[in-house]
């Protein structure tokens, strides 16, 4: 199963905080908890497994956290922890020294290293989302990855926004996964994140080249998934934005068995077919819908689309719209 989910709500308030202790310490790593809000603790977990790479939203009050080296003795999982704050904000301790971090940052943390943390959440939606992995799976030589323990990550921008907004997807989109899904988005979720710490440290000749293409992947996808609707994103906007020759993105794209040309135009028949399947878009007129996602020709669309799909855009909303948002392929009557 690749998502799990939990929350405090099914056992009586005094007993909350206990089973969340439980909980976590058997999803994550254990450590010593303690909370302004233990007499009645609200918190739920939305965990995404893939493999050895845990990925988690959570939401909760207030909470410290202490890693301790008598809890590291008694068990350590090797692991490398990061946090995303998402609607918090708090302060990180390691070896001795304070660091403050707000909503939108991130940090990396090592389960063989005493740490303490203090968390306050805003209520209203997940308040951070964590990864926890065994280190060796990071691409990344450990004396590398040492240099930024505890150090505040932005996650709103560059690389790092590339790798939050990549988090926030895969909590959001976690039920269309498939297990054989498991090894890309694993891969990818590690590729990204030593980028990140590669780009913090400028040290990106540490990751291996698979690393970095992978990475460099990852940011174009976000890139154009961004852009889809502006009618001026082309080929060669992309390639400019990522610093790389137009050779070197076909080159890229050429691994899937597609160009760059094809790919943006299936990126927005694809949006558009997602938008001709939402009920609470019916009324809304397809050339509309067609110009939304920079296909400003009516007729090239519909040629497009019933080439792609098998039949006009007209005929796929007229099927049953629920089917047809469950599927990558048109429905059959």
């Amino acid at each position: 199963m690749l998502v799990t989910e939990f929350s405090t709500d099914i056992v009586e308030a005094p007993e909350r905080f206990a089973l969340w202790e439980e909980s976590t310490s058997r999803s994550h790593m254990r450590n010593r908890l303690r909370s302004n809000d233990q007499d009645d603790f609200r918190a739920k977990l939305r965990g995404v497994g893939l493999g050895e790479v845990q990925v988690s939203a959570l939401t909760c009050p207030h909470l410290e956290i202490v890693r301790t080296a008598k809890l590291i003795r008694q068990s350590d999982p090797e692991a490398y922890l990061i946090t995303y704050f998402l609607r918090a904000q708090g302060v990180v301790s390691l070896a001795g020294g304070d660091t403050a971090l707000r909503t939108g940052d991130m940090v990396v943390l090592d389960s063989s290293r005493p740490f303490r943390g203090d968390v306050h959440t805003v209520p209203g939606g997940w308040s951070h989302v964590t990864v926890q992995f065994p280190r060796g799976l990071l691409p990344l030589p450990e004396k590398t990855v040492q240099r930024l323990l505890a150090v505040p990550i932005s996650g709103r921008h560059g690389i790092g926004g590339v790798f939050t907004r990549w988090l926030s997807d895969l909590n959001t989109r976690a039920d269309e996964f498939t297990p054989a899904d498991i090894p890309t988005l694993a891969a990818v979720t590690l590729d990204l994140l030593a980028s990140v710490i590669a780009r913090c440290l400028t040290a990106e000749e540490a990751l291996c080249p698979e690393a970095r293409r992978s990475a460099l992947r990852a940011e174009i996808n976000a890139f154009v998934e961004q852009h889809l609707a502006d009618p001026a994103m082309t080929p060669r906007t992309i390639a400019d934005a990522h610093h790389i020759s137009l050779r070197r993105l076909q080159q890229l794209l050429a691994e899937d068995d597609t160009s760059p040309a094809a790919w943006i135009r299936h990126r927005r028949l694809e949006r558009c077919r997602l938008d001709l399947a939402d009920p609470r878009l019916h009324g809304r007129p397809i050339q509309a819908i067609a110009a939304r996602w920079a296909f400003t020709d009516p007729a090239r669309f519909s040629r497009l689309f019933r080439a792609t799909y098998g039949m006009s855009p007209r005929d796929y909303r007229n099927l049953s719209p629920k089917a047809c948002a469950n599927r990558q392929q048109p429905c059959a009557e």
